[in-house]
């Protein structure tokens, strides 16, 4: 009753009408819209959708065919989100208006069964959380995804879920239940452990240390979990003493995969956001970063192989060695390199390890894959000072 008393465009009493009520916004499907003191600054566009199973263009190389997006927008407020520009798509701005203006498939898990049930579906696989969160908070609220999950398995659809949000957590012994049924795939989003930092620059979101008991949940319950370490920060969360930070966590909680990248800044959205909070936060960065991402959205090719050749260094140092699950790259001249890889745990397996079971988890002694990666990590953070 209380949410309900918060609509600033209250439903009418009885059957939803064929023709709603003129909207705030020219959402198709809109409901209502709401706010509410439990999520102050936020407003959230209840909307029902015909559709929820988006198809993946076939050209895209992605190691999945259809996605499910259940919000717009996304209260985790990421500063370098790279989705931002999808939000002007229906005529909100990429900066303020993604964290605080949510749009809301409320009736998401009924379409999609409806989608499911259809003689031609192919049962490919499904991923969840390629554009926004789905276990942003409002998820705490509205609760789309037991639905989905719950959906997708009965129907014999394997399936994928990426997130930063520790809420994943409430479904584990439906995640349980559904990898009995399909493949499952998990990956939490993690790239620093800077708990400052984290606040910062991504202030919706739970911390570092909760995504890390989070990922430890997960390999307990026997679920796989990779990690995408994205993005690194340059100058920020690109030390050496915060990689090895990173990936000693990460290995100590048990993460069947890493993958970690650079900073990504698209254009038309992200790169001009992202530019802004720099601007305010860092202004002794802001020079560097125009430099460093003068050329598009990919840092400076320079930046990027020394960034590789310090990945692949403390990923041997902490045994993520032949932890890759799959690569979208192109060519091999791609210049997303590691960025274009999905680590181990997130896509869907016929079989999936068991607890403390990470896959390419065996801890490389002094000797061999650390020594060997050792020069090439050295010579890496040498080469920083007079690069960028």
């Amino acid at each position: 009753m209380r949410w309900d008393a918060q609509a600033l465009m209250p439903r009418p009493e009885g059957p939803a009408p064929e023709t709603p009520a003129p909207a705030l916004l020219p959402l198709a499907g809109l409901v209502r819209s709401v706010t509410t003191p439990e999520f102050a600054g936020i407003t959230f566009h209840e909307v029902t959708a015909k559709s929820v199973l988006n198809k993946v263009p076939a050209g895209s190389r992605m190691p999945f065919e259809w996605t499910i997006n259940p919000y717009r927008g996304c209260s985790h407020a990421c500063v370098y989100c790279f989705a931002r520009k999808t939000h002007t798509y229906l005529d909100f701005d990429a900066g303020l208006d993604f964290d605080s203006q949510v749009v809301v498939k409320v009736n998401a898990a009924e379409v999609l069964r409806k989608e499911l049930a259809k003689p031609s579906w192919t049962h490919q696989q499904v991923a969840l959380g390629t554009n926004t969160d789905p276990y942003q908070r409002a998820e705490g609220r509205y609760r789309l995804m037991p639905g989905i999950i719950t959906a997708l398995a009965e129907s014999g659809t394997p399936l994928s879920i990426l997130t930063k949000g520790t809420l994943l957590a409430r479904d584990i012994p439906l995640l349980k239940s559904a990898a009995a049924q399909v493949p499952v795939g998990l990956g939490i989003s993690l790239a620093m452990t800077d708990e400052a930092l984290s606040e910062a620059i991504e202030p919706g979101t739970p911390g570092p240390r909760a995504r890390l008991k989070l990922v430890s949940r997960l390999r307990e319950a026997g679920l796989p979990c990779g990690v995408m370490a994205m993005p690194i920060l340059p100058w920020l969360s690109d030390s050496d003493e915060a990689l090895d930070a990173l990936f000693a966590s990460l290995a100590a909680a048990g993460a069947t995969g890493v993958t970690a990248g650079a900073l990504y800044l698209k254009p038309g959205g992200t790169k001009e956001w992202f530019m802004k909070w720099i601007a305010a936060n860092h202004p002794e960065l802001a020079g560097r970063y125009r430099r460093l991402y003068e050329s598009g959205s990919y840092a400076s090719k320079e930046y990027r192989s020394w960034l590789a050749g310090k990945v692949r260094y403390f990923k041997a140092r902490h045994g993520f060695t032949n932890s890759s699950g799959f690569s979208h790259r192109d060519l091999e001249d791609d210049p997303r390199g590691e960025e274009a890889e999905y680590p181990a745990g997130i896509i869907p397996q016929q079989s999936t390890p068991g607890p403390g079971k990470a896959a390419g988890h065996a801890r490389p002694g002094r000797q061999g894959a650390q020594g060997r990666e050792e020069s090439a990590g050295q010579a890496a953070a040498a080469g920083q000072a007079t690069l960028f």
